[in-house]
């Protein structure tokens, strides 16, 4: 066991905030923590890791006990890094006692060089004790493992030497967990770790998790990543943490049964409270029966409340309708290029954009940060001007924006007035009931627009567009700032919406329960995907495999030629070396034949002079003969000697 609270308690301005929480982490463990906005969960990362004091119990119980073994590393909603240093120093620091073992050794053999005797053995002893440490930590792979993660956490085709200081702070939160993962924890605590990672990173980041080999606690939004990392949920409700075995699917089936079962003892107490309080109400004033009435009253004042599941605390309510029927055709997009900006400022963020959606659809957009995904929801509907190309809606269209920015709405103006803006006929009791609805109640109608939260302002957003009833929802980042029930809530509206909806979001969850199609834009193609993220990521998958299997079809067909050119030159280099060999034994004998020939001319020569035989005509006939022929055979070896030798 790495890590064990009992009995924590925690107050803010007297409110109770954590009650009497008990939570283990095991070796080797991935636990997810939930729950809504302020319910706690980061005060209790705090609280583990000794930013915070917590309160105890009236018995004065309540402890945090964190194993000797345990090393702990915390990824908190800021960086906490060195901003003078560049991202390799940030990244090396990580490893600095193996730097320093390295150092060491460096030094040692320096030393070694001169050393003799007892002094080499024992200088030489401490260098193998080194050594062995060094590689038992994986030493030798510090330069590649930091490469592995700064290229998996985005950092790529980022210059190393760039200073933190000049980051942005997306960029410092993920310089950071890269940084974690190098220094490998065995308790690792996250906070929210998915915040400003594209869909690349986040998959690369969920593999490396999932075959960490500590324990981890994370803190995240992010369904569909504590789905696919964690196996255990604990969810902080009502004050109170509760523990379901299994990732995020397992966690929603058992905490629905919990609840169901909760709210049934909920019931059977406030029956049974119900008939103490009306005993107690009835009898406690006659003074035959008031005795009874005041055991009664202790028996009630026992009795440790249960309280009633948060999920039948009244939830958002979102319906979306329309009640124009659009062409089937809803809008498309040829040829059109995107850029932002103006003057010597003006960016292309695509060249060529081509996009088809039609009646029904539910279409998600996807691509990498920057790409200019918002981009495109503006440039469809005539926010963003274009030189080239056409966008053609179709008729009967009527859209409903929601812009991640909240930019449609008036800051200056209240909610109520807001709403009332978009819908001028609306009365206030009207505007009050829609508001109520998304659980903006009571005096929170009257706040100004610039003070309300962000989860607050989405689900303004909601209420607008649920009177607005558009046919084409137009959505970027929906989910933004809104906690797990309202999402839930809103997701269920969009999956039984009729009409069309053009969807961005890093949200996978809610790609996965909502669309039917997924565009992907890059900055020299669109892709589209049938299917929802998960379809989209067997489709890329299946894709790169492809990609993967023909090249190493290529590589293969080219280790094939290769070898075949080889094993042909080296045929060819047999047959070669065996004529060398009958040339220069050719040579040799021709060479052998040529002095013969010209022993035998000299020979015949010498004769031919001799007076003796030159009176005999018929044998100096002979002897000429002899020497003309020698002549001619000695000049034809010479020629093919020639040509041998050359």
């Amino acid at each position: 066991m790495l890590l064990n609270i009992e009995n924590i308690y925690k107050y803010f301005n007297g409110e109770l905030l954590l009650r009497d929480i008990s939570l283990t982490v095991e070796d080797r463990e991935a636990v997810g923590l939930i729950g809504s906005n302020g319910c706690g969960k980061t005060t209790l990362l705090n609280i583990i890791t000794g930013k915070e004091s917590f309160d105890r119990t009236v018995d004065g119980l309540g402890s945090v006990s964190i194993s000797s073994k345990a090393t702990i590393g915390y990824l908190q909603q800021s960086s906490g890094l060195d901003s003078s240093r560049t991202i390799l120093e940030e990244m090396k620091d990580a490893f600095s006692e193996l730097y320093e073992v390295k150092a060491k050794m460096k030094a040692i053999s320096v030393q070694m060089e001169t050393a003799q005797g007892d002094e080499l053995e024992r200088i030489s002893a401490e260098y193998s004790h080194l050594g062995a440490y060094f590689e038992s930590r994986d030493g030798y792979r510090m330069d590649v493992r930091i490469k592995q993660v700064l290229n998996g956490m985005g950092f790529a085709d980022t210059d190393t030497s760039q200073v933190v200081s000049t980051l942005s702070g997306g960029e410092r939160t993920r310089l950071a967990l890269a940084k974690l993962l190098l220094e490998q924890p065995n308790l690792l605590i996250l906070d929210e770790p998915t915040n400003h990672l594209d869909f690349e990173t986040l998959m690369w980041l969920e593999d490396h998790l999932k075959s960490y080999k500590g324990s981890l606690l994370i803190v995240s939004h992010d369904r569909y990543f504590i789905n696919k990392v964690c196996t255990r949920i604990c969810e902080i409700q009502q004050g109170r943490i509760y523990s379901y075995k299994g990732d995020y699917n397992a966690y929603l089936l058992q905490k629905k049964m919990r609840d169901e079962r909760q709210l049934k003892e909920f019931e059977a107490q406030q029956k049974e409270i119900a008939k103490l309080e009306d005993y107690i109400a009835r009898n406690k004033v006659r003074a035959s029966t008031a005795k009874m009435a005041k055991s009664r009253q202790h028996m009630l004042d026992r009795i440790e409340r249960i309280d009633k599941p948060e999920m039948y605390v009244q939830p958002p309510k979102i319906k979306l309708t329309y009640d124009i029927e659009p062409t089937k055709d809803i809008v498309r997009v040829v040829n059109c290029p995107l850029a932002v900006g103006e003057g010597d400022k003006k960016k292309v963020l695509i060249n060529s954009l081509d996009m088809h959606i039609r009646r029904g659809e539910h279409v998600g957009i996807i691509g990498a940060n920057g790409i200019g995904k918002s981009s495109v929801l503006k440039l469809i509907q005539g926010l963003i001007p274009h030189d080239s190309g056409n966008i053609m809606w179709g008729n009967n269209v009527k859209i409903s924006y929601f812009d991640q920015q909240h930019e449609m709405l008036d800051r200056s103006g209240t909610v109520i007035g807001e709403v009332q803006r978009k819908n001028p006929r609306l009365s206030d009791q009207d505007a009050r009931n829609v508001l109520a609805s998304v659980l903006i109640r009571g005096e929170d109608v009257f706040k100004p627009v610039s003070v309300i939260s962000g989860g607050e302002r989405a689900k303004l957003c909601f209420a607008v567009m649920a009177l607005n009833k558009g046919n084409v929802l137009i959505l970027d980042e929906p989910t933004n700032h809104l906690d797990m029930s309202t999402k839930e809530v809103l997701e269920d509206a969009l999956a039984q919406f009729e009409g069309t909806i053009i969807l961005v979001s890093h949200d996978r969850y809610l790609l996965n329960k909502v669309v039917g199609r997924i565009i992907e834009i890059k900055p020299d193609e669109v892709n589209s995907y049938e299917g929802d993220f998960d379809a989209y990521i067997e489709a890329v998958t299946a894709q790169q495999q492809a990609l993967q299997a023909a090249e190493n079809e290529r590589k293969q067909a080219q280790e094939r030629a290769a070898f075949e050119q080889n094993r042909q030159q080296s045929h060819k280099s047999k047959q070669q070396r065996a004529l060398d060999a009958k040339r220069r034994e050719r040579i040799r004998q021709l060479e052998k034949e040529i002095e013969d020939a010209e022993q035998l001319i000299a020979q015949l020569e010498g004769e031919i002079a001799d007076p003796a035989i030159a009176a005999d005509y018929t044998l100096i006939n002979e002897k000429c003969s002899q020497l003309d022929q020698l002549r001619c055979e000695l000049e034809a070896k010479m020629d093919e000697w020639a040509e041998l030798a050359d």
